[in-house]
């Protein structure tokens, strides 16, 4: 098992709680989708399990690991050697050319290997199809090959999960048909278990299996 959630619980006032007990389980390499209506709580679950954020109550076990054990550095250093983020937002940094955003997550790991990193880099740059554009800065590029950029320097670093919210949600629809199957692919072949947050039944529907997130809790939709 990667992750484990148990009875997680998360309010912002005493009036409203967002997460209420909320348990769930996600393996090696599967593939989840949660949907759910807008404010229900879908990005404060993924930035739960992104260790963005604490629970108030409940425990979080990743790879055997118990997450409210560590501080916010320890946080930090996990965060960045086991998970990586695509949001509907590109968020890469304008100052900066498509090859060093891909390799920023890597200039805070002193452990990695340079030469190793950039034939990675490079690796999945030719991948997802960018490597004509690696000079050009996010003013240069479409949103597509924008949400690309964000999707290869997720998993520079070989993330054990990919969380992604909304990833498609400023893209139009064959840009954003053409990102989904990426992830796919890319969830298959780095064997990366991948979480996806959307409204999108679509993209849902291409998840190995689909939770909706009403009043606090994961409720399991059959496909």
């Amino acid at each position: 098992m990667l992750l484990k959630l148990e009875n997680i619980s998360k309010s912002y006032s005493k009036e409203r709680m967002i997460l209420d007990q909320l348990s769930m389980e996600i393996s090696a390499g599967e593939r989840v989708a949660i949907v759910g209506p807008s404010g229900s709580g879908k990005t404060t679950l993924l930035n739960l399990i992104g260790t963005l954020d604490r629970p108030d109550v409940g425990k979080m076990v990743f790879d055997g690991q118990d997450l409210s054990a560590m501080n916010d550095n320890q946080l930090a250093q996990f965060r960045n050697r086991k998970i990586g983020f695509v949001f509907q937002m590109h968020h890469l940094l304008p100052q900066l050319s498509l090859w060093e955003n891909v390799l920023l997550p890597t200039l805070t790991d002193p452990a990695l290997q340079r030469k190793e990193t950039e034939e990675r880099a490079k690796r999945l740059i030719e991948r997802v199809g960018l490597s004509g554009v690696v000079s050009q800065k996010p003013s240069e590029l479409s949103g597509g090959e924008c949400q690309r950029t964000a999707v290869v320097r997720a998993l520079i670093n070989r993330p054990a999960l990919l969380l992604a919210d909304e990833p498609t949600g400023a893209l139009d629809q064959k840009s954003s048909g053409n990102l989904t199957d990426l992830l796919i692919e890319l969830n298959k072949e780095e064997g990366v278990a991948l979480v996806v947050v959307t409204h999108s039944m679509e993209v849902a529907r291409k998840m190995d299996r689909i939770y909706r997130l009403e009043n606090g809790k994961l409720i399991f939709e059959p496909q």
